[in-house]
């Protein structure tokens, strides 16, 4: 499991270094995409399997189905740290998710996302009415 925020940022090679604390959970090598709300989602290679095979029940033949299924594939690659933590973010996914020094990673169960500074600042700071969606967690039975 993922908690808690880290910020850092891309080394001069334009690598990305993953928090000791995070890197233990997502491994020498994981899968990272595009994430929803404007950032990357990071998967340890066992819960991008997971995920695979639930998106592999999807029917075909819906339209929104093969619409989410191509965003979250066309952009996905394999990321290996080396040594010293540090992975290459495909420039397509760092552009997607307007990174250009500055990152804050989050931990999120079963995924950390990946947000450039600026955006997780615009996020925190957009009018999100909390106590809104907690109740509506609550109508799911969280």
């Amino acid at each position: 499991m993922f908690i808690g925020e880290y910020q850092h940022a891309l080394d001069p090679k334009n690598r990305i270094i993953v928090p000791a604390k995070l890197r233990d959970g997502l491994g020498n090598k994981f899968v990272i995409t595009k994430g929803l709300d404007g950032c990357l989602y990071a998967y340890p290679l066992d819960e991008w399997r997971i995920l695979e095979d639930k998106l592999k029940t999807l029917p075909l033949t819906n339209k929104d189905a093969r619409s989410f299924v191509r965003f979250f594939f066309s952009g996905a690659c394999e990321v290996e740290l080396d040594k010293q933590g540090r992975g290459l973010i495909p420039q397509n996914l760092k552009e997607y998710a307007g990174i250009e020094k500055d990152i804050v990673s989050i931990g999120v169960l079963s995924r950390v996302e990946i947000w450039s500074k600026e955006k997780w600042s615009e996020y925190n700071e957009s009018n999100i009415d909390f106590d809104s969606i907690a109740e509506k967690m609550n109508d799911l039975g969280i």
